[in-house]
């Protein structure tokens, strides 16, 4: 969760620093901090709060007085290289004191942290008991003195004894005082990513961190060690034996990252689902110029007769990923006939699931560095299954360690609250079990052709539902200050409900659940009255009728009640308050249009509300701690 950023090079590092946390702050953090080794020695500043608290510090002091009545040969925070973070809190609340960097008793050692030290405690206890004082109540700190414990010169030995202690995961940037020319990077189980430039070397949690300085870079592996110099990275395994690395080089535009005229990440990236959805499908489909039909290309996840053996499909994420298994369960189901499992990946990994090689076993993530779902595909990978990955980011942990990758090539992602992720997750999910249903002789050619046909409307039907946006703008203004919202649906439309619940809790901090439609009257419908919105997702024919009496429960309750279903449909102008209406499109793709509208509504109500939709509080991007 938290962003790691670190810099040697010729340049003055404190401005690079500081732009390179900007860069990260999409991953969440509650603290800020950087150290500089210059002529003055090892400088730190830390400022609980946004970074623009940390910058105004750092400006106050360098500023300040000069460099000699200070005490310093040179100006403060001026120095070649350093390391900064913005900290997201698991061990002691937010603070200055709390914030990294964390430094060892002589102040000569300097470590950021992203991650948890699962025997921090013990550490602690022995190095106390050796007369080492602890300033602060994190982790991170026992790393600092572990490491000047074992110093006695090299600082990569040191480390390198350091990290035979520490039990847990981290990615770590460390620099020290006594060596001028090196920054030493560590990972394990935390995403770390090195930047290769000319006379200058970074570090980085993620890649938009890098994008200003270089677009070559390196992906630290499990238990590997970088020592960065000015003109040189070199690589360690976890033994001290010297290791090749491969250079990759992003892509990505550099504007990607940027928003690009709209207020906000968020709006910018529901936006963006229309060319998003376009990009995960187009390079999958091929034609047959002959017979005019389509099919799927997914050989890049080793799509062959094996697939048409499989037993059962289990499918593990987290949070909006889990709801895009949720969606793949459904799928699987009805167009391959093929029992299907969505799986929540902090609950899968406890509780010995009974799994088979002949499972197929496929693992979401946007970030590619969940921790728990990590966790599910290292367990689902002992127990023998074939791992197939879905993720939208090149060089993830969850890429490098799965059998087999599907990229949802969604772009960048900025805000915190995922939007085009999901839906491009959803594609990916469609295209697979699609192409599984033909493999084992449950759709034809002609079926197939139909679907896929369907699939390739989806990004301009996204683009007439984001057209009417103004209409969900002008609801979201009349309904922002209700205190309970629910969301309810059958089906594919539940699993939509469960997203579009999520979404608004995420970013309006409004106290909204979604239920399986059926159960209303088995104990939610208890709750609604005249403070509550129902939203009801109606996009299943055979369930209208259905749908509609549960509608007219809650308004009966005298519940505020919307709809979203087809724009041809007009079975609930009379028993809705309000209805939205999205194109026409097979029941089972529905989910990638119908969350759109709620998409957009969660939006409008966050920043009605006074908050900031990209940085939600108390939430981070990438979860990569339990």
């Amino acid at each position: 969760m938290c962003g790691i950023v670190g810099y040697i090079g010729v340049k003055e590092a404190t401005p690079v620093l500081l732009k390179g946390l900007k860069k990260l702050e999409y991953r969440g953090y509650d603290s800020a901090g950087i150290a500089v080794l210059g002529g003055g020695g090892l400088e730190v500043c830390k400022a609980k709060g946004a970074l623009k608290n940390l910058e105004e510090k750092v400006s106050a002091l360098t500023s300040g007085a000069p460099a000699s009545q200070a005490g310093f040969p040179e100006a403060q925070f001026s120095g070649t290289m350093g390391i900064g973070h913005t900290r997201w809190a698991t061990h002691g609340e937010p603070s200055d004191i709390n914030s990294h960097p964390h430094t060892d008793v002589s102040g000569k050692i300097a470590v950021v942290h992203n991650g948890i030290i699962e025997n921090h405690g013990k550490i602690k206890e022995w190095l106390s008991g050796r007369g080492v004082s602890f300033r602060s109540e994190t982790d991170t700190e026992v790393i600092a003195h572990l490491i000047n414990y074992y110093y006695s010169g090299d600082i990569l030995a040191a480390v390198q004894e350091a990290l035979k202690r520490l039990e847990g995961s981290y990615a770590l940037g460390i620099i020290c005082e006594n060596d001028r020319d090196h920054i030493i990077a560590v990972r394990k189980e935390s995403p770390l990513v090195i930047g290769r430039g000319r006379g200058e070397n970074l570090i980085a949690s993620d890649v938009p961190a890098l994008l200003a300085y270089t677009r070559d870079v390196y992906y630290l592996d499990d238990r590997e060690i970088a020592v960065l110099s000015r003109d040189d990275v070199a690589f360690y395994n976890e033994d001290g034996e010297r290791i090749r690395k491969t250079l990759s080089h992003v892509d990505w535009d550099a504007a990607a990252a940027e928003k690009g005229g709209y207020e906000h990440f968020m709006l910018k990236e529901i936006n963006e689902q229309p060319k998003a959805l376009t990009d995960t499908l187009r390079p999958r489909i091929i034609r047959d110029g002959q017979l005019s039909l389509r099919s799927v290309n997914l050989t890049e996840i080793g799509f062959d007769a094996s697939w048409a053996e499989a037993k059962r499909v289990v499918i593990c994420a987290c949070g909006t990923a889990w709801h895009a298994a949720m969606v793949g369960k459904y799928a699987f189901e009805h167009f391959a006939r093929i029992p299907s499992d969505a799986e929540i990946a902090s609950e899968y990994r406890y509780r010995n699931p009974i799994s088979s090689p002949r499972d197929i076993c496929i693992i979401i993530s946007q970030s590619g560095e969940t921790a728990d779902t990590l966790a599910a595909l290292r367990l689902a990978k002992k127990n023998g299954g074939r791992i197939i990955a879905i993720t939208n980011v090149v060089g993830s942990t969850l890429a490098r360690e799965a059998d087999l990758v599907m990229y949802t090539w969604a772009g960048p992602e900025i805000a915190v609250a995922s939007t085009k992720a999901f839906t491009t997750q959803l594609m990916c999910v469609y295209l697979i079990a699609l192409q599984t249903g033909f493999l084992r002789g449950h759709l034809d050619q002609e079926e197939l052709d139909r679907h896929i046909a369907a699939l390739e409307q989806i990004p301009a039907q996204a683009e007439t539902v984001l057209a009417g946006k103004e209409a969900i703008q002008r609801f979201a203004s009349l309904c922002f200050n209700k205190s309970k919202v629910f969301f309810i649906g059958r089906l594919f439309d539940y699993a939509a409900s469960l997203e579009s619940a999520l979404k608004l809790k995420e970013i309006s901090y409004t106290h909204s659940e979604a239920f399986a439609a059926g159960e209303l009257k088995h104990g939610p419908i208890a709750l609604a009255d005249e403070s509550t919105l129902v939203t009801a997702l109606c996009t299943q024919e055979a369930l209208f009728e259905k749908m509609d009496s549960n509608i007219k429960e809650v308004k009966a309750r005298k519940a505020s009640t919307s709809v979203i279903t087809y724009d041809d449909v007009h079975h609930f102008d009379r028993s809705a308050d309000t209805v939205f209406r999205i194109p026409r499109t097979p029941d089972c793709f529905t989910p990638m249009l119908s969350v759109i509208p709620c998409q957009l509504y969660a939006y409008y109500c966050s920043v009605l509300r006074g908050n900031d939709p990209d940085k939600p509080r108390n939430l981070a991007k990438s979860v990569t701690v339990e």
